[in-house]
């Protein structure tokens, strides 16, 4: 990195620092066949990462002063497949709600759904038509605690009911964080969520809106999740979902949570199209 320009993406010296022991370790387990320790930075693989995350362009377009595509999208899918993308995100959400005076793991989430189109390269049975909003493509389920932080996120087919992603999210939110106890969600969820919630131990209450309220509205509790779906949404890679695999498509969703995690954590505002060049 110190010899090329820096991206706003790139992650500053105090962020690298959060997941470097998580990465040194990983590469301390996973030397390679012929004992060479391999010729590229690990934090110049992350910045590769999120360059991609932040800017949505394709994994050939990344640019020629970082590490070549085959080998961040090595790291990308070694990482993806064995936890340790999920490791580094869970590591920062715990430092988050410490930093904010709160427990590791929450007592209470909030749930909701997203439609996105996807791109022509992802295969006909990981893609639908949501007949609601009348888009193809997949949705995003996602569950956030009360700062709004990642709890657990699946990613399946447009046409998939919400019940059946509120179910899935809900079994992995008891596996993630057993304190959960209460979780809150919109009418699109039926009572099948709110029956399979009481299964496991938490009470899932349907937010909707009040009778005769028009427009815009903010309702109590679920602004929260709504919230991170915007935050997400400035990472251009989710703008669609572009990933062939699903799991591709939760990874990229945890590794734009891991920038803005770390950001929080930095105190490094996360650049808008509005702010001037550097």
């Amino acid at each position: 990195m110190a010899e090329r320009k820096p991206y706003p993406s790139d992650l500053s010296d105090e962020a690298w620092e959060l997941i470097c022991p998580v990465l040194t370790a990983w590469k301390a387990r996973h030397p390679s066949a012929s004992g060479h320790e391999g010729g590229y930075d690990m934090r110049e693989i992350v910045n590769a990462v999120l360059y991609q995350a932040r800017t949505g362009c394709q994994w050939r377009y990344l640019p020629h002063d970082l590490p070549p595509t085959s080998a961040v999208y090595y790291y990308f899918g070694r990482w993806r497949d064995d936890g340790t993308t999920e490791t580094i995100h869970d590591l920062l959400r715990w430092l988050v709600r410490e930093h904010h005076r709160r427990k590791a793991d929450p007592s209470a989430v909030v749930l909701d759904s997203q439609t996105v189109r996807s791109s022509t390269n992802a295969p006909k049975d990981t893609t639908g038509l949501d007949p609601g909003k009348r888009s193809p493509g997949r949705k995003r389920g996602i569950a956030v605690d009360t700062l709004g932080l990642l709890i657990a996120v699946v990613v399946v087919a447009a046409s998939v009911h919400d019940n059946t992603i509120g179910t899935a999210l809900l079994d992995r939110v008891a596996a993630a964080a057993p304190p959960v106890r209460k979780a809150w969600v919109d009418a699109g969820f039926k009572q099948q969520v709110v029956t399979h919630g009481a299964g496991l131990g938490i009470d899932v209450e349907i937010v909707g809106r009040q009778p005769g309220t028009r427009g815009f509205t903010v309702l109590p509790k679920r602004w929260r999740v709504e919230q991170t779906l915007g935050t997400l949404m400035l990472h251009r890679r989710l703008a669609r979902d572009y990933e062939a695999k699903p799991a591709s498509a939760v990874a990229m969703i945890h590794w734009s949570m891991v920038e803005v995690m770390a950001r929080r954590l930095t105190g490094a505002a996360t650049p808008t199209w509005r702010d001037p060049p550097v």
